[in-house]
């Protein structure tokens, strides 16, 4: 009998999140985008406490995580949970840890007084995007997502 939870992860995991994220990067073809290191992702979790990471364990084991962060809704005038990064290690995908970790997303939007539950996923994920459909899931199809970034940020900046 496996013993499934979900739990919040731990302030000495800082280099198991950068795991999953580097394995998600590479799941995405995105690899080359990963600047992240380990006291990045140390300060900004445990630190400055800008996002939330919770894993799906299997007997104690970390086999998938969630990364969110709450946004506002200026419409609603609430705020909302926002998932950064979804991912199940491939082997362990189809037994419904995925589909767990965003129903305990769901919870926890819910228990935060959260009106919104949100995220992104590449238009060629196919996979993802079904499964995202199955559970009810709308895509905001008249939505188009912007992003300054780098040096084009810095050049808007003050500073």
């Amino acid at each position: 009998m496996i013993d499934f939870k979900i739990r919040y992860a731990k302030e000495d995991e800082a280099g198991l999140v950068l795991d999953f994220i580097k394995m998600l990067a590479e799941y995405e073809k995105m690899s080359d985008e990963v600047v992240a290191d380990e006291k990045m992702i140390h300060d900004s979790i445990f630190v400055n406490k800008d996002a939330e990471v919770i894993f799906a364990c299997e007997d104690e084991v970390p086999i998938g995580f969630a990364l969110f962060f709450h946004n506002f809704s200026t419409f609603v005038g609430k705020k909302g949970l926002y998932l950064e990064d979804l991912f199940v290690i491939p082997e362990k995908r189809g037994l419904g840890y995925g589909k767990s970790l965003l129903m305990r997303l769901a919870e926890i939007a819910n228990e935060r007084n959260c009106d919104r539950f949100e995220w992104v996923c590449l238009n060629w994920n196919t996979p993802s995007i079904n499964f995202y459909k199955s559970l009810g899931a709308v895509p905001m199809n008249e939505w188009t997502t912007f992003r300054l970034s780098g040096d084009t940020l810095k050049k808007y900046s003050k500073k």
